[in-house]
């Protein structure tokens, strides 16, 4: 009987295993604290108020939220002539989300106001074994967040339609009859 593909498979496994693991240990020892640290240093250095909370409900599933806060959207309800019930605006953050693999997933969850429309489901960035993660990446990650929400804030629909000459597909560049 030849094993050796499937000894080959239970190896890779078992390597994989120890990896989850060893993520895992690198969260709780250094890289919570190293994320926590970094985002602290660029909210400083850039003037961005945001708020750095930590959510642990879940064992080996953390995840750190750069969070931009809630405001009073400036739109509201009358109940009655002296009550207004404001619409609470999310302003968005940016997530470090640990993985059942020890993995960390990053993703931007988009501003909304509540009772108004449907949120926008959260933007995946990557997902990175914990010694990728540089502080150059948090940077970058920040700068997508603050991208993605300054268009969110400017959205309207004055946005020039692209040129239908460089748009890709069937039929598209060709003559129709």
């Amino acid at each position: 009987m030849e094993l050796s593909n499937l000894k080959n498979r239970v190896n890779n496994y078992k390597a994989i295993v120890l990896n989850t693991r060893a993520y895992r240990e690198k969260w709780n020892t250094s890289l919570r604290d190293s994320i926590i640290e970094t985002l602290t240093k660029i909210s400083a250095e850039t003037g961005l108020d945001a708020s750095i909370d930590t959510k642990s409900d879940f064992e080996n599933l953390e995840a750190i939220v750069f969070s931009l806060g809630d405001v009073k959207s400036g739109m509201y309800q009358e109940v009655s002539d002296n009550i207004k019930r404001h619409l609470i605006k999310h302003n968005g953050s940016l997530v470090y989300q640990q993985l059942f693999n020890g993995k960390i997933m990053v993703v931007i969850n988009f501003p909304f106001i509540e009772n108004y429309g449907q949120p926008q489901p959260p933007k995946t960035l990557a997902i990175y074994r914990p010694d990728e993660l540089q502080e150059p990446f948090f940077v970058r990650h920040v700068e997508e967040l603050i991208a993605n929400i300054t268009l969110w804030e400017d959205y309207d629909d004055d946005e020039p339609m692209p040129n239908p000459n460089q748009r890709i597909g069937f039929k598209v560049n060709f003559d129709q009859e």
